[in-house]
């Protein structure tokens, strides 16, 4: 074998191991010290792509969880006035019913008055009051439905519509189709449509005298009451078929509407809509209540229980949206895990592989440390024939 002393062919191949020895041991080192095995392009560059997408996804969905849990909040602030509000009327009720009693002369129903007047202005405090963030909630607050422009509420008097409630409802105008005598009622807004058997509800084809009943569109969010002859608040009653062709109109306003999910698509928002609950508000409209007198003391217990209807209504649907949210949360949460863990196994470090690894990188490095020695010495070799 020659002897060379120009090129020591041993000693560059030595080298070469020695420095992708100390590359592969900075690798290892640059994972266990970050905990990711993926830390530039390099290291994997199609599962950077992926990983960097799951990761824009569950910060997205953290988001819409704080999104969720703030409803939630705003939501409870109405909903601690509102019981207040249902305290107050309890109290309404009982002055009326004291005041319609003949056993109260005209000089203990004006103190009664008085009371009665003070709580009428306190709801209105109270609603006025209530807010989130600066959003007053109780003075109408997201969408809620036109009383000028819902023909199925203006012509009350023919459609025997007492009530529309909604609830998570989007900004539209939703149509009847209502055959006369044939036990159905539909209700659409060109996107979604809901049929109801209504026989079950109705007496014959009309609404049981002095009787209301509730048709609830689910899964469009919207609950209307429908009033029988002489139905206490009612301008009118409802026969099978009254209601084809009327509309009801959903007006959009400022909030309501809460962002539950990562895109911008209808499946990923949740709308809600408070009304106006103030006393002299058009839901309540107890401005123009008196006990003054006995015939007016007797007159308003009708109403107040309207109202006392109207604001449990509300609670309710503020209820029913809050455990909405909760069960939002709860997926939402379950999405980030599954796809955390996803992101994991692309980008995170395997720590047992990677000390294995860098032991064995330790070890090279060692070894061919000592053998570029051993290639050098084979070279200084040459001197002996000298």
């Amino acid at each position: 074998m020659p002897i060379r002393v120009n090129s020591n062919i041993a000693a560059l191949n030595t080298q070469r191991a020695i420095s992708r020895n100390v590359t592969g041991a900075n690798r290892q080192l640059e994972r266990l010290s970050s905990g990711l095995r993926v830390n530039r392009a390099m290291d994997d560059a199609s599962g950077l792509v992926v990983s960097e997408g799951m990761r824009s996804e569950a910060a997205k969905l953290n988001q819409n969880v704080r999104n969720a849990q703030q409803g939630s909040d705003l939501l409870q602030v109405a909903e601690g006035s509102l019981q207040e509000v249902n305290n107050i009327l309890v109290r309404m009720r009982e002055l009326s019913i004291q005041s319609s009693n003949s056993t109260i002369n005209d000089r203990n129903r004006e103190s009664i008055s008085a009371e009665f007047s003070q709580l009428v202005s306190e709801i209105d405090r109270i609603a006025s009051a209530t807010a989130y963030n600066s959003s007053n909630l109780l003075s109408g607050y997201g969408n809620a439905v036109s009383s000028t422009g819902s023909t199925a509420i203006t012509a009350s008097a023919t459609t025997g519509v007492l009530r529309v409630g909604i609830s998570a409802v989007s900004a539209g105008t939703f149509t009847f189709v209502d055959g006369a005598g044939d036990g159905r009622l539909t209700l659409g807004n060109g996107l979604v449509t809901q049929t109801l058997n209504t026989g079950t509800a109705l007496d014959g084809s009309v609404v049981a005298t002095g009787t209301s009943t509730i048709v609830n569109f689910d899964r469009l969010g919207v609950q209307v009451t429908l009033a029988g002859a002489n139905a206490i608040g009612a301008t009118g009653d409802y026969t099978d078929g009254d209601l084809d062709g009327s509309t009801i109109v959903v007006e959009g306003t400022t909030g309501g509407i809460f962002q539950v999910g990562p895109t911008d698509t209808f499946v990923n928002r949740l709308e809600v809509g408070i009304p106006d609950l103030r006393a002299t508000g058009t839901s309540l409209n107890l401005g123009s209540l008196s006990v003054a007198t006995i015939e007016t003391a007797r007159a308003s217990i009708s109403s107040i229980d309207l109202a006392i209807d109207t604001v449990s209504a509300a609670r309710g649907n503020l209820g029913a949206v809050q455990n909405r949210l909760s069960f939002s949360i709860g997926f939402t949460e379950v999405e980030i895990e599954n796809i955390t863990a996803s992101d994991a196994t692309i980008r995170d470090a395997d720590v047992a592989r990677e000390v294995s690894a860098f032991t064995r990188s330790q070890l090279l490095v060692q070894t061919s440390n000592a053998m570029l020695v051993q290639a050098n010495v084979t070279s200084i070799g040459a001197l002996s024939l000298l």
